[in-house]
């Protein structure tokens, strides 16, 4: 290609913007065509049922449960997502919604550029799946449009299954004064929900892990073959791939945006925070350096960058646990290449207020007409207060071919996780015998 990928790609993009031109729903349930008038809203979004609702009791005990559809654009949306450890009598409520809002990829030699989930219709793209890639699970049907006639049909598309994840815990209860002590060890479990789309050459996994311990992974695999027309860079923004390198793979960039709308507890209202360790001299007695690690309360709308000892966390206004202290969600990050070009790519996070019709990264206006929101999230952020927060976690990776990517391409993974912070008052997983007060902030 480039000339095949292109003619691919913008195939669908001119799909795409007649779809616009008539009205596109941004989520089309099945049996719905794109361009067909949407349903008339209802008074409040209501838990689902069937086979809408994904629901699984992992053998910790842990059971998670949430919504999921499919959107032409974004793809797999969930929703209403609840997490309950066995020592929980009822669910705890995470996230009312969260889904990807793009995925960015400029070619380093300035040829070409793609906005895969608004442009390409990723959801739209979202490939059938054999039993063999959803081992042990469940396949589940989702409505696409057809690539030829753009009416709907029918894909068995998304994996419900579950996954080992290694040590849940290892550890000896002598630590913690117990008589007789012993040692406890268990293997975790996680629930697991993707979807496989493919653009261009690539296909995309898109992937949640559900964790037995409350933490949540959002994760994009890419895989599928590099482009066959992009072996043609140069020294500086190539790689060189196949006999005697004479065929160079044209480097370039994914980053990967996600919308999250967390509703801790059942709230909307909720609050970040950041906080930030930093050097605070040496102990006198002993010589040992002194750290301090400090709070920030953000009340405006906000872009973030990932630094040494810095995280954030989404504080729930509505709920507590049983130590009485308020539940929280922390984000973790992993390595990120960010693309400076873009000020919605230039950041690690941005942190806006709610709006309706601030859907996408970027290209939402395109799909709001109309509406007073702008185009892409760094616009977004305009020093409102946050009263509703919503999070738009931005991860790049810069991809330079090597010979392993051929073919096809071994998955390469971006993504972050959230994990719980006194979302429980001890260890979703402590064993019951252990689950006592003495052995709750023991001294």
């Amino acid at each position: 290609m480039r000339k095949l990928d292109r003619l691919t790609r913008n195939t669908a993009l001119f799909g795409a913007c007649a779809a616009i031109s008539a009205g596109a729903l941004l989520a089309v349930p099945t049996g719905q065509a794109k361009g067909a008038a949407p349903a008339a809203p209802t008074a409040a979004a209501q838990p689902c049922t069937g086979d809408s609702l994904i629901t699984k009791k992992l053998p910790s005990g842990t059971t998670w449960r949430m919504c999921w559809r499919s959107s032409p654009t974004a793809g797999l949306i969930l929703t209403h997502v609840t997490y309950q450890p066995r020592h929980e009598s009822k669910p705890v409520e995470v996230l009312g919604r969260a889904a990807l809002a793009q995925i960015n990829v400029p070619y380093d030699d300035g040829s070409i550029e793609w906005n895969d989930v608004t442009e390409q219709y990723f959801g739209d793209n979202t490939l059938p799946l054999k039993p063999a890639d959803c081992p042990g699970g469940e396949l589940r049907k989702l409505s696409v449009a057809d690539e030829d006639t753009g009416e709907p049909r029918t894909v068995k598309g998304l994996c419900v299954t579950t996954q080992p994840r290694g040590f849940a815990y290892h550890g000896h209860s002598e630590d913690v004064l117990e008589r007789p002590a012993r040692t406890d060890s268990a293997q975790g479990q996680e629930l697991v929900v993707y979807t496989v789309n493919k653009i261009g050459f690539y296909h995309y996994v898109n992937q949640w892990n559900f964790s037995d311990d409350g933490t949540i992974t959002p994760k994009v695999g890419a895989t599928g073959n590099l482009s066959p027309g992009d072996f043609d860079a140069s020294d500086s923004t190539g790689w060189p791939v196949g006999k005697n390198g004479a065929a160079k793979a044209l480097s370039h960039q994914h980053s990967v945006l996600w919308k999250l709308d967390f509703k801790p507890d059942g709230s909307w209202k909720s609050k970040v925070e950041r906080y930030d360790t930093k050097p605070n001299g040496t102990d006198a007695e002993m010589g040992v350096g002194r750290l301090k690690t400090t709070r920030t309360q953000l009340t405006k709308e906000f872009k973030g960058d990932n630094a040494s000892d810095r995280w954030w966390r989404v504080v729930s206004t509505a709920g507590r646990n049983k130590d009485g202290h308020a539940r929280s969600w922390q984000l973790v990050p992993s390595h990120s290449d960010r693309y400076p070009r873009h000020a919605w790519t230039r950041h690690d996070l941005y942190v806006t207020q709610y709006r309706d019709c601030e859907t996408f990264a970027s290209d939402n206006t395109t799909y709001h007409p109309g509406a007073p929101c702008k185009d892409d999230v760094a616009k977004f952020v305009s020093g409102e207060t946050l009263k509703r927060p919503v999070l738009w976690v931005n991860v790049g990776f810069h991809h330079i071919a090597r010979d392993e990517d051929q073919t096809p391409m071994p998955v390469h993974w971006q993504g972050f996780q959230i994990i719980p912070r006194d979302a429980t008052d001890m260890s979703p997983l402590t064993p019951d015998r252990l689950y006592r007060p003495e052995f709750n902030g023991h001294n």
